[in-house]
């Protein structure tokens, strides 16, 4: 196979030479180039055409973000956004997100506590994802003008007779809005492991909660699942279901990460699995790695109805390959197809 190509654009020359030592230590990637500003890296994607683009945030003459819309306008390329707002600004994350970014990483340092292996290993492991990745596959869902009315319905105080679980990672914040875009304002009480980093599952959720007639909020401890709601697992820490008499609510636990994340899908339905058996669906979407896949195998075995997203209209096609895989997944559907889907199982079973 050829080498994945790789452009990196950055301002710090420190941090240009660093992410070329890092990726030129891998067999299987060549940096073919670099750029102090987007100006300079807007002549070298027509020039060099790479696979792959790092991306710095903060830079002189545009920033990372403006320039990355116009380079998915005009020449989509795979993007990793390296910055050091990645970490503390929220807004900045969601906005690389949403102009076509593939992946998001605090930007190295020479200081960190981790080892230069280590990270280094990361990174290339990223890239290595990120050039086999989609383009913008999905549609992208706006956000209102004006706040969306909730639902005034009664449905909180009723119990859960349906549920649905829901994982997803690389490419998952957008399919999320796409999938949440096909429910009605009562929506079956729904959990969502969505692998992101801590503090940011929590602006998440607020800004789906501005989106959408139902609420969206990040789940804490004891929150009971009910219709009308979607709970979002806090980054770093895991989100398991229970009952308690007719109602069920969630725990989360900081056990060790499962499949490299925390939190992990697999915790999440599995435990659905046990407590809510057929009465719930489960969903794989769009992410790098396994996670979900022995979670929804499980919900299947206990009747429960399992999709995965197809693989045309997934970012990173790992989650669902790993379930398609096991036999976990009823029906592999398209992402604009999955929430009807679920709703017509639903009415099915409401009926009988």
């Amino acid at each position: 196979m050829s080498k994945i190509r790789v452009l990196i654009v950055d301002d710090s020359a420190v941090i240009r030479r660093l992410l070329e030592k890092f990726l030129s230590s891998s067999p299987d990637i060549e940096v073919v180039g670099s750029a102090a500003d987007p100006y300079i890296a807007r002549d070298k994607l027509v020039q060099l055409k790479p696979d792959v683009m790092t991306l710095d945030v903060e830079m002189p003459r545009m920033d990372g973000i403006s320039f990355l819309e116009k380079v998915m306008q005009h020449m989509p390329t795979r993007t990793i956004i390296f910055s050091s707002l990645a970490k503390t600004g929220s807004e900045t994350y969601f906005r690389a997100l949403e102009a076509g970014a593939i992946e998001i990483m605090e930007k190295p340092s020479i200081d960190v506590s981790q080892s230069m292996e280590t990270l280094s290993a990361q990174i290339i492991e990223k890239v290595k994802v990120v050039a086999r990745a989609r383009i913008n596959p999905i549609k992208k869902v706006a956000t209102p003008g004006t706040p969306v009315q909730k639902s005034t319905s009664t449905s909180l105080a009723r119990t859960t007779h349906q549920l649905i679980a829901v994982a997803s990672s690389t490419g998952g914040t957008e399919a999320l809005k796409v999938f949440l875009s096909g429910m009605p304002a009562n929506i079956p009480g729904t959990l969502v492991v969505q692998h992101m980093p801590p503090g940011f599952t929590k602006s998440f959720a607020d800004n789906l909660n501005k989106m959408f007639p139902f609420e969206v909020k990040e789940a804490e401890e004891g929150d009971q699942v009910v219709p009308g709601r979607v709970l979002i697992a806090p980054g770093n820490y895991h989100m398991e279901l229970y009952r308690s008499g007719a109602y069920y609510h969630v725990k989360l636990h900081q056990e060790a990460p499962l499949h490299s994340v925390r939190p992990a899908a697999d915790y999440m339905m599995k435990s659905v699995a046990k407590f809510v058996g057929k009465n719930a669906c489960g969903v794989v979407l769009t992410g790098m790695g396994k996670d979900g896949a022995e979670g929804l195998l499980e919900m299947k075995k206990a009747g429960a109805y399992t999709v995965a997203q197809n693989e045309e209209t997934c970012v990173v096609y790992g989650m669902p390959q790993a379930a398609v895989n096991l036999g976990a997944a009823d029906k592999v559907l398209a992402l604009d197809k999955i929430a009807g889907e679920l709703l017509s199982k639903i009415s099915a079973k409401d009926a009988a």
